[in-house]
């Protein structure tokens, strides 16, 4: 059969109108569940394992987010169980994204799920060991680094007492005890213990087993030692993201001391209708826009106002 030149050469216009029309194939789309509790349910069905959206190994920064992120968790959380609206929401907007657990007691799970338990000297050399893993595949000079909590610290210790400095750009940090707190973790150890099935009796040796719940505590030989040259390096962007009714960090101006290379931001402020408390903060959309802000500050978003409740977010 003869073919018709200007035929063929129509289809293959129409073709090529359609193709840039799609535009280039979407990213892999993961649902993101505002709720501190989303990363819940994946320990529960993958013990040990990782997020929809967190630890590719193969992924590669692109240039408009070439500082892969790590996420650093709080007092009795783990890779997972503090993450569900992070790895999902990070990798969604094009990050290379990963979140490990340290600081765990080496025992079968769900106690190995259960992480920030052994004192922050110990976790933090951990943490630092996966930043270097994560440079290494990922080839970037530097990281940025999302904190909650006692993460925060363990980031900053990194930064500060582990060569970090040359190694992270920014710190983004979700309900900082910067300057100690009068309360321990209890509460929030307990309540992940609860939900990933340790039993009454991890509940009830909790405060002997929680090593690093002590050093929060304002005062404690920890935070004078970590604190003695300042709370900031230099070298580092920080944005303090605090809610007024934590009630961990007491007061919650603890997690707000200035510095000339800090943004400071109450999720209150302009948004009576937030309700998110220390936990709550994490599983937040408004504080989620902020850390995408502070991620990406050329590109700013509004932050959305609307009823956030606490404990979940």
């Amino acid at each position: 059969m003869r073919r018709v030149p200007g035929f063929s050469f129509l289809v293959l216009v129409l073709a090529a109108l359609c193709i840039a029309a799609a535009g280039p194939a979407q990213a892999e789309r993961y649902p993101v569940d505002y709720n501190f509790f989303a990363g819940i349910p994946n320990e529960l069905a993958n013990p040990g394992g990782s997020l929809p959206g967190a630890n590719d190994w193969s992924c590669r920064p692109s240039a408009a987010h070439p500082n892969p992120v790590v996420l650093a968790h709080g007092t009795g959380g783990g890779a997972q169980t503090n993450w569900g609206v992070y790895a999902p929401l990070l990798a969604n907007e094009g990050y290379c994204v990963y979140s490990v657990t340290y600081g765990a007691y080496d025992m079968p799970w769900p106690i190995s799920a259960i992480g920030g338990m052994l004192p922050m000297e110990q976790s933090a050399p951990q943490f630092a060991a996966f930043v270097d893993r994560v440079l290494a595949a990922t080839g970037a000079r530097r990281v940025d680094i999302v904190g909650h909590s006692q993460g925060n610290f363990i980031g900053n210790y990194f930064i500060k007492r582990l060569g970090g400095a040359a190694k992270v750009d920014r710190l983004v940090a979700l309900a900082p005890p910067w300057l100690g707190s009068d309360v321990a973790g209890v509460a929030e150890i307990s309540a992940f213990s609860q939900r990933l099935g340790a039993g009454p009796a991890f509940d009830a040796m909790v405060g002997s087993l929680c090593q690093a719940c002590r050093q929060v505590f304002a005062g404690s030989d920890f935070l004078r030692a970590l604190n003695a040259d300042g709370v900031y390096h230099p070298a580092v962007a920080y944005t303090n993201i605090a809610t007024r009714h934590d009630e961990l960090v007491v007061p919650y101006t603890s997690g707000l001391a200035p510095g000339p290379n800090v943004t400071n931001i109450v999720v209150q402020d302009g948004c009576a209708q937030d309700f998110s408390e220390h936990a709550g903060i994490a599983g937040s959309p408004r504080a989620a826009a902020y850390v995408l802000n502070a991620l990406d500050p050329d590109h700013p978003r509004e932050a959305p106002c609307g009823f956030i409740p606490p404990f979940t977010g």
